[in-house]
């Protein structure tokens, strides 16, 4: 087992390309919401580094006054002794010869308590030895904690895999039902087993593997008869051409087992299928076809790969515990004078034969689920199956990293180059300014906030990683198909870079006198941009990450029918960006009017003066934090929480903040500033009290950390002070509409709103930092890893089926 660890080791070490501290390794390859399971390496290695320092000190320092603390020295060592449960209870040495240091038990537990391991210290009268007391009590401790847990997730693993087989049994029974409806009257002989089943049935010497149709492989084949044959002799059933069924087990199964089986309801949830829900009595009869079929199959593959997935980080969390464990004896048995001591080898040899070491139930669960999810979901291509119970990790290519420096740097360069022109020509102060202001900047300016706002989140992918957030877990992202910061970066790069052209390009046209008088054509430039941007996002071809493309749309169509779809973390998630690009909606708004009414043919808009144009000026602002109004309510309704009743009486106050608001902008007149201002003034503070205390959880009075939260990420607390005052300082940017601040000196009201409307996503990507780290902290709190998986088949009996 420990040369298994090792040479383990090498290759990690290998992998990374450099030695690195263990510590630094063991961190970085934990499950984060496990973290608090696994051994605490540091805490052991700090007490191993107060032992050398001692044991350094008593070889250089010769003994002295060893009676006088020698009264002490028992004091504190009986203390430690009582404490741990150490203590022999004879009085005689149990040592078995003079070289033995400790002696490792188990000791048994009442029933249904989980047993632990002891480790007794025969030399705690050594110098320094209370603190090799200390060591090996907090070693035993981490030692129990880490095989419990393991024994704890072992358990709901093969329960669930009884779970899956039961599941299994089920799907086999509709695949037949399906495809030869008329053997209903037989009995099938496939070998359902359970997946779980291993040395618990002592009767039992392997595991079958479970059997159903199978198609041949063979050519042409002679013409079987039509009728069921049952071969005695091989235990097999063959009906038709090419398909058998394979008879091995003691427990024979039969299509009677869809009578206790009902098939749960497998339509994706649609704004019609709601309001039938609500409005219609569902009808309850079971259904098998092949649509059902279909949809139990998908779902079976998702539950196998995702299981599959905890397989493996199970294995991965035992095999890196008994890597610490290794580690930490091996510095154990390096310290001056407890070389001679075989403390490590007994401690590890416990080690190697305990549950944690020995028991090899998850490898051989893998083995099985393996060759089950090949045969059945497959069609027995062992590279097909594994590749999708395996998915490879995105890989960083190097032409991305050249792409991203390429395109940012271009950026840049064009950033300077737009402020050379400006400031070359004079624009600020020619006549033209004020046309174009009003013209060409909202069109524009929707790029900015849809770049920055990419940047922001690519910074809180880069933070998320460094931290250790698990962000694709909690969006719910498939695994190896989320975007790293590397990906956002370029993608915001380029979208700045076309931007910028186009503002260039607009500029110059309207400054040369041979393109001047193509008004309607440098006008299309902004609109040619929009549409080039609209049909990248909606293209149905597999280019430009289209699985984060298709999430994006489907997220943001639940949004938009909020109350008739089921609220998941990325949907609410994505709405809350949406309440902070309000001005980019309102930009898009301003597309269609200047390019619906023909306004850009005359390069002067009357959008303003259009009623229909304010009243979607007012709707468009509201929208937004509507839908997250109704998500609320949803959410209410369903988990029947009051604190997203709370959330969305908060949405509420913001949405009557921003119509007073906007009403002010549109009439103008002391009334409606007054209720704007107190309108905004409650919004703002309901909503900066919600985003530190409940998004954030910050601000807890009893905290390890005062006025933080008990687990932090970020060492640096004033990160977190700085944040919360800084989220305080952006909130009431909000309030510049009705304090009076409208136009500035060389500074023009579209500038302006633009500038306030960059503060509030700037605000909006310090938001999202600290709420996926509290929402990290909740599922680490409560050891959760794994997305739970709709199950296709619901099992009952008959006295559940006449209740």
């Amino acid at each position: 087992m420990c040369v298994y660890i090792y040479y383990n080791l090498q290759k990690l070490i290998f992998f990374f390309g450099k030695k690195m501290k263990f510590g630094k390794e063991f961190a970085a390859q934990m499950v984060q919401e496990w973290r608090d399971a696994y051994m605490d390496y540091n805490s052991l290695k700090t007490v191993l580094k107060d032992i050398g320092r001692i044991r350094q000190r008593s070889v250089s320092t010769p003994v002295m006054a060893a009676s006088t603390s020698k009264s002490s020295l028992k004091r504190k060592v009986s203390f430690y002794r009582a404490f741990s449960g150490l203590t022999s209870r004879h009085r005689s040495s149990p040592r078995k010869n003079e070289d033995e240091v400790i002696l490792v038990h188990a000791v048994e537990q009442q029933e249904g308590a989980d047993g632990h391991y002891q480790t007794m210290f025969l030399m705690s009268s050594d110098t320094g030895g209370e603190y090799e007391l200390v060591f090996f009590r907090r070693l035993d401790d981490e030692f129990n904690k880490v095989l419990n847990f393991y024994k704890m997730k072992v358990q709901e693993v093969m329960d669930e895999a009884n779970e899956l087989t039961e599941q299994m049994d089920a799907l086999i029974a509709v695949r037949i039902n399906v495809d030869k409806p008329m053997v209903k009257s037989h009995f099938l002989g496939a070998d359902l087993e359970n997946l779980a089943s291993n040395e618990r049935n002592p009767g039992r010497q392997h595991m079958d593997l479970i059997q159903e149709i199978e198609m041949s492989a063979e050519g042409n084949l002679e013409e079987q008869n039509q009728n069921e044959i049952f071969e005695n002799s091989g235990d097999n059933y063959r009906k038709g051409k090419g398909q058998k069924i394979s008879i091995q087990g003691s427990r024979p199964t039969s299509l009677e087992i869809l009578d206790h089986a009902q098939i749960n309801n497998l339509t994706p949830e649609t704004p019609v299928s709601t309001l039938k829900a609500i409005l219609m009595s569902t009808n309850s009869a079971t259904s098998f076809g092949k649509k059902e079929l279909r949809k139990a199959e998908e779902l079976m593959t998702q539950a196998f790969t995702e299981f599959y997935r905890k397989l493996q980080i199970l294995k991965s969390y035992c095999f890196l515990n008994l890597l610490a464990f290794s580690k930490i004896m091996k510095k154990l048995a390096s310290l001056p004078q407890i070389t001679s001591r075989n403390a490590s080898k007994t401690y590890m040899a416990m080690v190697d034969n305990s549950y944690l070491g020995s028991s090899d139930e998850i490898t051989r669960l893998m083995e099985r689920v393996e060759a089950t999810f090949i045969k059945h979901f497959a069609n027995g291509n062992h590279r097909k199956g594994m590749k999708i119970l395996r998915p490879k990790a995105r890989r960083e290519r190097h032409r991305i990293t050249f792409s991203l420096g390429f395109f940012s740097g271009c950026s840049l360069a064009l950033v300077v180059a737009t402020v050379v022109l400006i400031h070359a020509r004079d624009l600020l102060k020619s006549h033209g300014r004020t046309q174009y202001m009003d013209n060409m900047f909202p069109l524009y300016s929707l790029f900015g906030f849809i770049v920055l706002h990419m940047l922001m989140y690519s910074a809180n992918i880069y933070f998320w990683r460094r931290f250790r957030v698990n962000y694709s877990f909690i969006f719910g992202f498939k695994q190896g198909t989320e975007l790293g910061y590397r990906q956002v970066f370029l993608l915001s790069s380029v979208l700045a870079v076309l931007a910028l052209v186009g503002v260039i390009s607009n500029l110059d046209m309207e400054m040369d006198e041979r393109t001047r008088s193509f008004g309607a054509l440098t006008e299309l430039v902004p609109l040619g941009l929009l549409t080039v941007v609209v049909l990248i996002i909606f293209c149905p071809f597999n280019i430009i990450y289209r699985s984060s493309r298709f999430i994006l749309i489907q997220s943001a169509f639940h949004c938009l029918c909020a109350p008739l779809y089921k609220v998941t973390l990325q949907d609410f998630f994505l709405a809350d960006q949406l309440t902070s690009q309000v001005q980019a909606f309102r930009s898009l708004e301003f597309y269609v009017c200047y390019y619906g009414w023909g306004d850009f043919k005359i390069r002067s808009n009357k959008c303003q003066a259009s009623g229909v144009y304010n009243s979607f000026y007012f709707v468009v602002a509201i929208v937004p934090y509507w839908m997250r109004f109704l998500q609320s309510l949803r959410r209410l309704i369903e988990e029947k929480d009051a604190m997203h009743g709370y959330n969305g009486l908060k949405y509420f106050s913001i949405l009557v903040a921003v119509a007073m608001r906007t009403t002010h902008d549109l009439q103008k007149g002391m009334i409606w500033k007054i209720m704007a201002a107190v309108s905004s003034g409650v919004a703002t503070i309901i909503a900066t009290y919600w985003d530190i205390v409940v998004d954030w959880g910050l601000l807890r009075r009893d905290s390890k950390n005062p006025w933080l939260r008990d687990k932090l990420l970020v060492s640096n607390r004033s990160v977190y002070f700085a944040a919360m005052a800084l989220n305080v300082v952006l909130r009431l940017a909000w309030m510049q509409s009705v304090l009076g601040f409208r136009e500035a000196p060389f500074l023009h009201r579209q500038a302006l709103i633009a500038i306030v409307a960059c503060l509030e996503i700037i605000r909006r990507g310090i938001w999202n930092f600290f709420r996926l780290e509290n929402e990290h902290l909740n599922n680490v709190g409560k050891y959760r890893a794994f997305k739970s998986v709709p199950l296709p088949f619901h099992h009952y009996n008959d006295e559940d089926r006449n209740i």
